[in-house]
């Protein structure tokens, strides 16, 4: 009778046993015949696949089954985290073990149903990543390319972040991080410069976006950013120093 309790409470296949059951055996083996497939984290065991009465009954024909639904498990927590490319999902197969046939027919089959779809990623990677780290285009184009998008698509996506666009957010940024900056003004200019060079902005848009943000600061300021040539700097490719100031 107690054993029968414990089966209706909805304890786990590997739960441990309580004290009203006293861990007997008869109740240890009815609860790992009826229960679940996956542990409550989630993770298939790791000697078992998905239904394992069902495992045991079947024939060799079955493991491919077996291996696909499995497939189909490590793509959809994936997902579940966030957006992926193809490439991401077909590594973390390979890395779990599944086969590249079977890795492939699940994959095929998800591109077909629109769950995998590499261009509508890159839009989101692209217009998500310019506004909540203010990345430009050269970062973004390698992020892409990392994750495996496809350079045609990576640059159709890129192409929605233009000139004009991707000038202003630099502004914003050198505007934001000028606000606490100390130190003499060739300093701080170095420093934003270096800030948006990282975050991928060309050497043009960097100086401009700093010297007309230093301009406005103050006196002292204003005077250092009268100095600075832009187009120079910019057309040199390198950090600028104090003789092309």
């Amino acid at each position: 009778m107690a054993g029968r309790r414990g089966a209706r409470t909805g304890r786990g296949w590997d739960a441990a046993p309580s004290a009203r059951t006293g861990g007997s055996g008869t109740g240890r083996s009815r609860r790992g015949r009826s229960g679940g497939s996956a542990t409550p984290s989630g993770r298939w065991p790791a000697e078992a696949g998905p239904g394992d009465a069902a495992a045991d009954e079947s024939s060799a024909p079955g493991a491919p089954r077996d291996e696909a639904e499995q497939a189909r498990e490590i793509c959809l927590r994936q997902l579940a985290v966030r957006p992926r490319t193809r490439a991401e999902l077909a590594t973390a197969l390979a890395r779990r073990g599944i086969s590249e046939e079977v890795a492939a027919e699940v994959l095929d089959r998800y591109d077909e149903v629109g769950i995998i779809d590499d261009a509508a990623f890159a839009r989101a990677w692209v217009s998500s990543r310019h506004q909540g780290r203010g990345l430009a285009r050269r970062a973004l184009a390698n992020e892409l390319r990392q994750r495996g998008v496809d350079a045609d698509i990576a640059t159709e996506a890129l192409g929605e972040l233009d000139e004009t666009t991707e000038a202003e957010t630099a502004r914003h940024l050198v505007d934001r991080k000028l606000r606490s900056a100390t130190g003499s003004p060739e300093a701080v200019f170095r420093r934003l410069v270096g800030m948006l060079a990282r975050k991928g902005y060309p050497p043009g848009v960097a100086i401009r976006a700093v010297k007309d943000a230093l301009a406005e600061r103050d006196a002292e300021a204003a005077e250092f950013a009268d100095q600075i040539d832009a187009d120079a700097l910019a057309e040199a490719g390198t950090e600028p120093d104090r003789d092309a100031l």
